[in-house]
């Protein structure tokens, strides 16, 4: 076996030790010797009668080719940038050419989807007028009808019944109630408000599809000859509140119905109240707090405000659901003509003198749930009595009504609702 010398040994040690030497960057060494260079060289020469072996360190990760590498690495992402650039916008005058050139009807749908702004963003269904002749089975059950609508049952896919608002072709008028109908309800969600699904704006058919109410109206509900339970009355009279409240002032738009009745007001199938119908309903601007119109409403359910010229606010409003609590308590229209005795012809006349002479138990026939409880009884009427003051600055707002009726608030004797004095039995 080969013995080592001790110059190979030694140059063999100082081979390793100049590897694990950091600022080592070169080494020469021959038979006997080793010298080891650091950063920076000097004295280099080219001598052809020095004999002897140089090795220079290199890093792994090397400056130099870094620097190389990330240069070469910046001209291929250029490359490959402005490639997709290009291709981008060939896509995009294909695209373009496209929908000016090869597709002539884009630009009716553009047009189209402009009329509809509110539609489409209020992700309401465009039903076309074939639909909704088949969904209503070419409008055979008829649920009921207004002044210039008629209501059909029908069914739409997943097996969806829905109620289908035809206004008739009252153009003008009926088309202005079409396009209220749709800015007003499709920016509405509550529980107690009835939801529209769809519409239909095609020719002259004007449609809207609500989703259907199983028990009808509170007026098909409450004027029968079997008194509803009154804890069922009295959660409706909450419900209707509650969405009053919720119009007046939980939208980002102050909305006034104008026409609460029992006819607007439906039942789902728990007999929760949803208020229904807002054809006749007013917008008003973040910064209005009043508007003047013709007169909107129906005969009974009207506030005085509308036949003097007066600003009209939120407040016709509350006169009309004191009209309407009042008939949920008695279970009666406001307005009938058929008793004899003229003084209980007018509902709401009749409940302030009965109040006044302290004969509130008149008002009920046949009521002993009411009858049991009198003193709820009296603070009902006097919600209504303040509701229907003919001097609106003096009703009370939808919230404050519903604070009243959950007990929150209390209620306070109120004064005469007429202004030029009351009408009294004798």
């Amino acid at each position: 076996m080969a013995i080592k010398s001790n110059c190979n040994i030694k140059l063999e040690y100082d081979m390793v030790q100049t590897k694990q030497d950091c600022l080592c960057v070169l080494v020469s060494f021959n038979q006997s010797s080793c010298w080891k260079k650091k950063l920076p060289l000097s004295y280099g020469r080219n001598d052809q009668v020095v004999k002897g072996i140089s090795v220079m360190k290199l890093m792994k990760n090397d400056p130099f080719s870094s620097i190389s590498n990330q240069k070469k690495d910046h001209e291929t992402l250029i490359i490959v940038i402005s490639v997709l650039l290009g291709s981008s916008m060939l896509v995009i005058v294909t695209l373009l050419g496209a929908m000016f050139f090869g597709f002539p009807y884009n630009r009716k749908m553009i047009k189209s989807c402009r009329t509809n702004k509110n539609v489409v963003d209020n992700n309401l269904r465009n039903f076309s007028f074939k639909e909704i002749v088949e969904a209503t089975s070419n409008f055979r059950e008829e649920l009921g009808r207004g002044s210039c609508s008629v209501v059909y049952k029908g069914t739409i896919e997943m097996m969806v019944d829905v109620a289908v608002k035809k206004l008739d072709k009252l153009l003008q008028d009926s088309d202005k109630e079409f396009q209220t109908e749709m800015s007003v309800i499709g920016q509405t969600h509550h529980r107690n408000l009835v939801r529209l699904l769809g519409y239909c704006n095609e020719g002259q058919h004007r449609i809207l599809v609500y989703e259907l109410m199983s028990n009808g109206t509170l007026a098909s509900f409450l004027f029968t000859s079997l008194k509803p339970n009154w804890n069922q009355r009295f959660q409706i009279v909450l419900g209707i509140a509650r969405g009053l409240v919720y119009l007046h002032e939980g939208c980002c738009t102050q909305i006034i119905h104008c026409d609460i009745k029992p006819q607007n007001i439906l039942l789902d199938d728990h007999y929760n109240a949803r208020i229904s119908d807002f054809g006749l309903a007013k917008l008003l601007l973040i910064n209005q707090s009043h508007t003047e119109t013709g007169i909107r409403g129906t005969k009974g359910y009207v506030a005085p405000d509308w036949f003097r010229s007066a600003p009209i606010t939120a407040k016709v409003d509350t006169y009309s659901f004191g009209v309407l609590l009042l008939e949920i308590i008695c279970c009666r229209k406001n307005v009938e003509k058929e008793f004899v005795n003229e003084e209980q012809g007018i509902l709401t006349d009749w409940a302030y003198d009965c109040y006044k002479t302290k004969r509130l138990d008149n008002l009920l026939e046949n009521d002993n749930e009411v009858g049991n409880d009198m003193m709820s009884l009296e603070k009902l009427v006097m919600i209504v009595i303040w509701c229907i003051q003919e001097d609106p600055s003096l009703r009370p707002t939808m919230k404050e009504v519903l604070l009243m009726l959950e007990g929150i608030v209390e209620v306070v004797v109120p004064r005469s609702p007429y202004l030029y004095g009351s009408v009294s039995c004798n």
